[in-house]
């Protein structure tokens, strides 16, 4: 049976852009601010949701909490992101197929039809055997999409290693919707237009940002970087990304800034980087004659 969704209050996007895809802010863009800071910035800034990250931040893990913040600014939950990294093994529990099926419930709850999702650690054997069937499982029982993030190698000196066990490219194993991150396509090496290729009308979900390079995951501010960040955009703008149900989250490092200030001057460059490169061309919003 699907959990009963919760809505929340509509409000009107600041884009005036006739058939844009939304743009959310990742409550991970505010660390080492919490969740709370996110919604109140997103609202302030005029963003049209948050992508809510699961972490170790207690409000992340409370539905409730979240639902009232949701509610206090005005912004809705487009998704949310489970909670995926090394530092968060223990949240909900060690068992990964436990903490998938939690965060999509509480995805669910939340009027979220988007859950991101990294691919499984190369030690988490059995979680690699099902992750497929999570993936299927999550859309059959609460109709909501897990479109799987392309990673990138770890780097250690002169040593890289692959940490995950379906690779870091999730086109080499092949899944109904993907999530592409342009932090990590620099880390990676990766030509981010190649990969958006390769997952075509299943790139559902992107994580805009920017990265130098250099092999780390950096998330810097989108146009700070070297990744193709507004060819990026403009191809989504002309696709049918936004009419069937893409969103665009701004995942981008903010945890230098020294004041709330600093923070917010980021996260609005960000998203007027994103207004500005998500307008789709005359000829793409003009309609087909038949």
């Amino acid at each position: 049976m699907t959990t009963p969704r919760f809505v929340t209050p509509s409000r009107p996007s600041t884009a005036d852009l006739p058939g844009a895809a939304p743009v959310a802010l990742s409550t991970a863009s505010v660390y080492p601010e919490g969740v709370a800071a996110g919604f109140e910035i997103a609202g302030e800034l005029g963003y049209d949701g948050v992508e809510l990250m699961i972490w170790t931040d207690p409000v992340s893990q409370d539905p409730r909490a979240v639902e009232r913040l949701a509610h206090r600014h005005g912004v809705p939950i487009l998704a949310v992101h489970a909670p995926c990294l090394a530092v968060t093994q223990r949240v909900w529990g060690a068992d990964p197929v436990h903490r998938l099926r939690r965060t999509v419930e509480v995805a669910a709850r939340l009027g979220a039809r988007t859950v991101v999702v990294h691919p499984p650690f190369r030690w988490q054997r059995r979680y690699a055997g099902v992750f497929a069937d999570e993936v299927v499982r999550a859309h059959e029982v609460h109709d909501v999409t897990l479109p799987v993030e392309n990673m990138f190698p770890v780097t250690r000196g002169a040593i890289s290693t692959v940490p995950y066990a379906l690779g870091h490219d999730p086109t080499e194993v092949g899944f109904g919707a993907y999530t592409l991150d342009l932090s990590h396509t620099a880390a990676a090496g990766v030509d981010a237009l190649d990969l958006a290729g390769r997952m075509g009308d299943r790139l559902t979900h992107l994580h805009l940002t920017d990265g130098s390079g250099a092999p780390r995951d950096e998330h810097l501010v989108p146009g700070r970087g070297a990744q193709p960040c507004a060819e990026v955009c403009q191809r989504l703008a002309d696709s049918r990304f936004a009419a069937d149900g893409g969103t665009v989250v701004l995942e981008v490092s903010t945890r230098r800034c020294r004041t709330r200030q600093e923070r917010t001057a980021l996260l609005a460059e960000s998203l007027l980087f994103a207004r500005l490169h998500l307008t789709p061309t005359m000829s793409a919003a003009a309609p087909t004659r038949g």
